[in-house]
């Protein structure tokens, strides 16, 4: 959400917001449908198992690849909107590694199939699929929320246009 807000132009019309907030949600997201695999039978260590290989760098800049061919078509430009996806989509698995469980994640996958966490671990992790939507769940998107609060301000916070004071 913070990264929609720090690439939008300022003065750009709410629909232009809500659609850069949606897609930065959704790239940010986007790691996580290696679940679906678990439904196909790969198991969570595979490697396109959770946080395996869309976990990776090499996925992040796959997706800011594609995101600089199809900037034209949006109206964006290449270098911009590569660059902001590769952050966006980069921005799961380095949070992912500050949580308290799992197995890791593939960071530097294809090259190095080891899964890494960082040494401080502060996040604590999340139930997957619908047990996300229990007491625990709850207990977990409370905390986080706390904890990426100035960043959610910060993301919804009105942008004024150059010139104007705050």
């Amino acid at each position: 959400m913070a990264a929609s807000r720090r690439f939008r132009t300022p003065g750009s019309s709410w629909l232009v917001c809500a659609r850069s907030l949606l897609g930065s949600i959704g790239l940010s997201l986007l790691p996580d449908a290696d679940a679906i695999g678990f439904r196909l039978g790969v198991r969570y260590a595979d490697e396109w198992g959770h946080r395996g290989a869309t976990h990776s760098f090499a996925f992040a800049a796959l997706v800011g690849l594609l995101a600089a061919l199809g900037a034209p078509w949006l109206g964006a430009g290449r270098a911009k909107a590569g660059l902001a996806c590769f952050a966006i989509v980069s921005s799961h698995p380095l949070l992912d590694v500050l949580t308290t469980g799992g197995l890791g994640c593939a960071l530097f996958w294809p090259f190095d199939h080891e899964r890494y966490f960082a040494p401080l671990r502060l996040i604590p992790v999340a139930p997957i699929g619908l047990a996300f939507f229990s007491a625990r769940g709850l207990a977990v998107a409370a905390i986080e929320t706390l904890m990426f609060l100035p960043l959610f301000v910060y993301a919804l916070w009105p942008r004024h246009p150059a010139g104007r004071a705050l």
